[in-house]
């Protein structure tokens, strides 16, 4: 009888290229094109239509509190669908439906001023136009719906294509970040540039004048953009169709209720992925008042503008377009960091590099208040311009808070997914529980920043001034709680028997 033969190893999953993972990380730039439109246009375009400064970043409540149930919901059903229950597997058929979502978004808020005609808004310059609002709430919420819905499971994407490596989870978080960088250039780009109107005449109409028209013209262009990108995602790469351990559930696991699971699997939390989320926290409670405010800040505190006094709006404007073209540049350096974050987290570690990203965004902070305290105490020339001075130490700001920006877009995602894989727990589920550490902290925000600001004369700086000292303690936070050493590849570190921090 012939000696029987030991069955063959199975063969070990082919990795995927880099420049596979790539091409399934563009869809983050027709993304983020919109939301760079979305954060330096919407907040004076929503007070033109009459909301009062105080009150505009209620307006910004619907991105949290979709983003609180939608992120994590979309997350929990793509872990659950089978990755042959589709020809686009589990993850990209709502990267596809997010990113159609986005689309109807962006032309019902660039359209809202139309559309509020139709419900006899007024459309006299100063009047409250309700309709329009309205309009523009449902359009705003459908974006927020959207983005959410497309950004989480292509995070979980990425997550499932890189396999649990943490040095290919983080490169393909990085050009992740990559893609953010490019879509924020070409946006803020965008809504920085003030002859849209003329190119796509058709937008400028009786309720629509030309800043209006340049909104809904950007908007038009992000469509294009969408749609290419998420098309390069959808058909970069097949998903893998078995899973590692993120996928193994407990056996009653598909009785449980969403939220159950959702707030019942951070029992199962060690503290290293507390320490992320609530760095996390910090990090976006110092963020989010930039990004409500920045181009506003630009247009009233340095340009001394007002959407509201119809003498003072063309110089609101002025800043609003100035702020836009420092958040390019602010993009420009987001994507360099981007290409070469993965050697500095080799060099010094995820944590270092994290923490010290914050303390930067500290003294950015701190920087853009004594740049408001200066502004408000010297004479400006009779045309109202600022000193180039101002403008220009406004725009350095602006420009080095790029790198702490990358750091943000890709460090906690690539961290979370790599500490989350050894708990048994869907990389989509993972990413919609970091998401709540990002999300509440925006509604704390939202609901607070306004009222704060009134309280001190209802400017910006109040807001800065919590940005700064959140900024401050999340640096902390992350140098002294996340690890520092330096992480080599998975490869290596398991023929070293050792493990990932």
């Amino acid at each position: 009888m012939p000696p029987r033969t030991a069955p063959a190893a199975p063969t070990p999953p082919r990795k995927v290229p880099l420049r596979k993972l790539l091409r399934a990380a563009s869809v983050a730039g027709g993304v983020q094109f919109g939301w760079a439109l979305q954060l330096s246009l919407l907040t004076p375009y929503v007070q033109e239509l009459g909301i009062p400064h105080a009150f505009a970043s209620l307006v910004w409540l619907c991105g949290p509190l979709s983003g609180l149930l939608v992120q994590p919901l979309v997350g929990h059903l793509s872990d659950r669908i089978a990755p042959t229950a589709s020809p686009l597997g589990r993850r990209r058929p709502f990267i596809a439906a997010g990113a159609a979502s986005i689309a109807a978004a962006v032309l019902t808020v660039g359209f809202s001023a139309d559309l509020g005609r139709l419900f006899g808004d007024d459309v006299t310059p100063g009047s409250t136009r309700l309709g329009a609002i309205c309009v523009y709430l449902v359009g705003f919420w459908l974006l927020d719906l959207g983005n959410n819905a497309t950004q989480g499971p292509c995070r979980a994407f990425l997550a499932d294509l890189t396999e649990n490596d943490p040095r290919r989870t983080r490169i393909a978080n990085a050009y992740f970040s990559l893609f953010m960088a490019l879509g924020n250039i070409l946006g803020y780009a965008t809504g920085a540039y003030s002859g849209w109107y003329s190119i796509f005449p058709f937008t400028v109409t009786e309720s629509c004048g030309v800043s209006c028209a340049n909104l809904k013209s950007a908007f038009l262009l992000d469509i294009i953009i969408l749609v290419i990108t998420t098309y390069m995602t959808v058909s970069s790469v097949q998903e893998p169709q078995t899973f590692g351990s993120d996928e193994a559930q407990n056996p009653g696991a598909e009785q449980e209720a969403f939220l159950w699971e959702l707030f019942g699997s951070l029992r199962y939390f060690t503290l290293p992925i507390w320490m992320v989320l609530i760095v996390t926290a910090l990090t976006w409670i110092a963020w989010f008042p930039f990004t409500l405010f920045d181009t506003d800040w630009m247009g009233r505190e340095i340009y001394r503008g007002s959407p509201d006094n119809p003498g003072e709006t063309q110089r609101y404007h002025d800043g609003v377009r100035m702020g836009s073209f420092g958040l390019m540049l602010n993009s420009v350096v987001l994507g360099f960091t981007s290409v070469v974050l993965e050697k500095l987290c080799r060099k010094w570690g995820a944590g270092l590099v994290w923490g010290v990203s914050n303390i930067i965004m500290t003294l950015c902070f701190l920087a853009m208040l004594v740049i408001t305290y200066v502004a408000q105490n010297m004479d400006y020339p009779s045309s109202g311009e600022p000193p180039t001075g101002i403008i220009v130490a406004s725009l350095v700001v602006f420009t080095i808070l790029g790198a702490p920006l990358a750091i943000t877009y890709s460090i906690p995602y690539a961290m979370a997914a790599s500490r989350v894989e050894n708990l048994g727990l869907g990389q989509g589920l993972a990413m919609g529980i970091l998401n709540l550490a990002i999300v509440i902290p925006q509604v704390i925000v939202s609901l607070g920043s306004g009222p704060w600001d009134q309280m001190f004369g209802g400017g910006n700086a109040p807001a800065f001034a919590v940005a700064a000292g959140s900024s401050f303690i999340g640096g902390l936070v992350a140098i002294l709680g996340l690890p520092r050493a330096r992480i080599a590849s998975s490869s290596s570190s398991r023929r070293r028997g050792g493990t990932h921090r």
